[in-house]
């Protein structure tokens, strides 16, 4: 990839934005509400995994975070004490030692929640949409919050996975019939590529936007599946460390890896899956999930692949410059005919099951169902300016991490876009994360 120092064509001037925040916030909080409504307390106050905060924590965490940046950061006073502040911080406390904290009372935490989200949308309708304080340009703080509670809602989703003991079992929308996803792979010519984003509710690391040269690759059609991963698995990858990076090599013997989480081995060769409070076979056309960034890059070197780099990932997504779209799709906006978002399907769907949603050069799946690891670390693009503060990108740049593209079936709509980056470690399997391949084009 070359940078091209000249700044990208610019987009229409964002029109007015409290409606859509009012509506953002109001959708998220009823998902909420969906989600944890009729757990006992019991249940909510639990460390599932230290891994994870007990579910009311992340409750009460989101309406404190509300609080901080919709209320105080703009202008209102405070509405608890800075002691309330400091059990909710994410920074302080690692997430194994959050239950031994004195927290709220889940009744406590929601009515917690409820009086901050009446008190947000009341001062919001004393907010200028006009202002040009960089808080408030284009909603920027109300993006942000909005999106901050829809991935707290996708870690609750990680957590309820990871629970045990408790039957959850959500009403999930219907499978969709399976697809008739088109094979093999796709050949992307290279060029100049509108990489990153400059729009209102963009988070730090995403801007600036900018050109920069991608050459020519061969991306696959659609995600992994299942049943092409079970192929790996039968066939020893596991314990073939010609496939694996040293460290994920190392990483397996020491854990005792030898399948994907939550798959269970059955007699005969025959997979089941736990997925929340059922178990149920395996389907062979849904993404595989659940499987880390060593796995991801060990299944493209034993297919004699790769893993797309993050730039090839979002020139895939948006095309070439000349041609941008703002979704893989085109500039329509999301609808549940066009990818597997916003949570209510609690699963991915089989891949091909969403042509509405394929690009134009005939990749699929790019949006939901899995995260797709790529091959880029986390870093900051070039300009990179921090805002409104540091801990929310710039403290985990480095080579630690690795950049997941697309969001999955439990990311909301309003989090996922061709610039977004979320990451994590290498190791970390209990995510929603998938893979596709790539390779050079020869």
């Amino acid at each position: 990839m070359r940078v091209i120092h000249e700044p990208p064509a610019g987009r229409a001037a964002p029109g007015p934005w409290k409606a859509r925040a009012v509506e953002a916030l109001t959708a998220a909080r009823a998902r909420q509400r969906r989600m944890l409504q009729g757990l006992p307390e019991s249940v909510l106050v639990q460390q599932h995994s230290p891994l994870m905060s007990p579910l009311a924590w992340d409750v009460a965490h989101v309406a404190n975070q509300e609080e901080q940046w919709l209320l105080r950061a703009l202008g209102a006073p405070a509405l608890v004490l800075a002691e309330v502040d400091a059990l909710y911080d994410a920074f302080r406390h690692p997430r194994a030692a959050r239950c031994q904290l004195p927290l709220l009372t889940p009744a406590q935490a929601f009515a917690y929640a409820d009086r901050v989200r009446a008190a947000v949308l009341d001062f919001l309708a004393r907010v200028p949409e006009d202002s040009d304080a960089p808080l408030l340009r284009g909603g920027l703080v109300y993006g942000l919050v909005v999106q901050h509670e829809q991935q707290h809602l996708e870690t609750l989703c990680a957590t309820l996975q990871l629970m045990t003991g408790y039957p959850y079992q959500p009403a999930a929308r219907p499978r969709p019939r399976p697809g008739r996803a088109a094979q093999g792979e796709v050949y992307l010519p290279g060029g100049p590529v509108r990489l990153g984003s400059d729009a209102p509710w963009g988070y730090d690391n995403e801007r600036p936007a900018r050109l920069a040269h991608v050459p020519g690759f061969l991306l696959d059609s659609h995600p992994v599946t299942n049943g092409d991963y079970a192929v790996f698995v039968a066939a020893g990858g596991y314990t073939d460390a010609r496939w694996w990076d040293p460290a994920g090599f190392e990483w397996v013997r020491a854990e005792g890896i030898a399948h994907p989480q939550f798959w269970l081995p059955q007699e005969g060769g025959r997979w089941l899956r736990r997925r929340f409070g059922w178990v149920e076979p395996l389907p062979p056309d849904e993404p595989v999930q659940h499987v880390c960034w060593y796995e991801a890059d060990a299944y493209a070197r034993w297919v004699g692949k790769r893993l797309p780099t993050e730039a090839e990932w979002e020139r895939a997504a948006s095309g070439l410059a000349h041609e941008a779209r703002g979704q893989p799709w085109g500039e329509a906006p999301w609808d549940a005919a066009r990818a597997n978002l916003d949570g209510d399907a609690w699963g991915p769907s089989p891949v091909g099951a969403y042509p509405a949603g394929t690009t134009p050069e005939g990749v699929s799946g790019l949006f939901g169902d899995v995260w797709e690891w790529t091959a880029s670390a986390f870093q900051g693009h070039e300009g990179f300016v921090a805002f409104p503060y540091r801990e929310y990108s710039e403290v985990f740049f480095g080579t630690e991490y690795r950049v997941l593209k697309g969001g999955a079936w439990a990311s909301a709509p309003v989090a996922v876009r061709n610039s977004f980056r979320n990451w994590d470690y290498p190791i970390r399997r209990h995510i929603f994360a998938g893979f596709r391949c790539a390779r050079d084009a020869r």
